[in-house]
C-alpha cells in the first residue's frame, strides 16, 4: 500500500515546473525548452544561454536524446536515468 508521502512523491516526479510556478504532467519526449525547465537551468546556471548548457551536457556528459523529424526530442525516463547515473558517478 502506497503512504500518503509516496504518493505526493509519486506525483511530484511526473511533473516538471513550467516557469509559471505550475508544475503540469511531465510529458515523455521534452524539448529544448522543456529540458531546459525540466533541469533547472536557468536557476542553477550563470550561463544566459541555456542552449550552450544543454550543448555542453550533450558533448561531455552523454546528455540522452533522440532525433525525431530532424528535430532532437529528450525522453524523460531516459534523463532521469542519466541524472541518477551522474549522481553516484559525481559524488
Amino acid at each position: 500500500m502506497i503512504d500518503q508521502y509516496q504518493h505526493t512523491m509519486l506525483e511530484i516526479a511526473n511533473t516538471m515546473p513550467n516557469g509559471h510556478g505550475d508544475f503540469p504532467p511531465c510529458p515523455e519526449l521534452l524539448t529544448e525548452h522543456e529540458l531546459a525547465l525540466f533541469l533547472r537551468i536557468a536557476e542553477i546556471s550563470n550561463s544566459r544561454d541555456h542552449h550552450n548548457v544543454i550543448e555542453r551536457l550533450k558533448r561531455y556528459r552523454a546528455l540522452p536524446r533522440i532525433r525525431i523529424c530532424n528535430k532532437v526530442l529528450y525522453p524523460t525516463q531516459a534523463i532521469r536515468r542519466w541524472i541518477e547515473k551522474e549522481t553516484i558517478n559525481n559524488n
